[in-house]
């Protein structure tokens, strides 16, 4: 009677595993982490955007990443080999301009297969703690040995009064 017991509740088991959704074929992957990297020393701001398989990673996958452009315009494409060895695929944007304190910017991944097929999305947002301003108007350091910008003597915070974005337009 034992045996019998067990053996149904295996068969049970298996049937409620086939029948949850798995999704797409092929590899599954969650967001593991979103952030606005400010680069003092250097005067840029990236986005950064980590994901994490949740299963086995099928060789020649992409994550095609579309960033919001906070200064306005096209969004920013950027694509990342996914390696099936690796635990994380981490996807930084091209430096952006014009971040806003407390807004969100769209963040759309999508994952291809080598087919160029599509086989996820993962629609998000980043949200800044800061605004860009915080940032020098120019790099403090140039070039590989950090050298002194040049165009700072006399600014040694790196501001120069030099606006990077439009002025927020006034309601009127």
């Amino acid at each position: 009677m034992a045996r019998r017991l067990v053996g149904a509740a295996l068969v049970c088991a298996a049937l409620l595993a086939g029948c949850r959704d798995s999704g797409p074929e092929g590899a599954r992957f969650v967001l593991d982490g979103k952030i606005f990297v400010f680069n003092y020393r250097v005067a840029t701001a990236t986005y950064l955007v980590n994901i994490k398989a949740s299963g086995p990673v099928a060789d020649g996958l992409t994550a095609v990443a579309s960033f919001e452009n906070p200064a306005g315009g096209d969004p920013l494409v950027v694509r990342e080999k996914i390696w099936p060895q690796t635990a994380k695929t981490t996807i930084h944007s091209p430096p952006v301009q014009c971040i806003v304190k407390d807004r969100p910017y769209a963040v759309s991944i999508r994952i291809e297969g080598p087919d160029g097929a599509t086989r996820q999305t993962i629609e998000t947002t980043v949200i800044s703690s800061l605004d860009q301003d915080v940032l020098p108007d120019k790099p403090l350091v140039v070039g590989p040995l950090y050298t002194p910008n040049p165009e700072l003597k006399g600014h040694p915070g790196g501001d120069i009064g030099e606006s990077r974005c439009p002025a927020p337009a006034q309601a009127g």
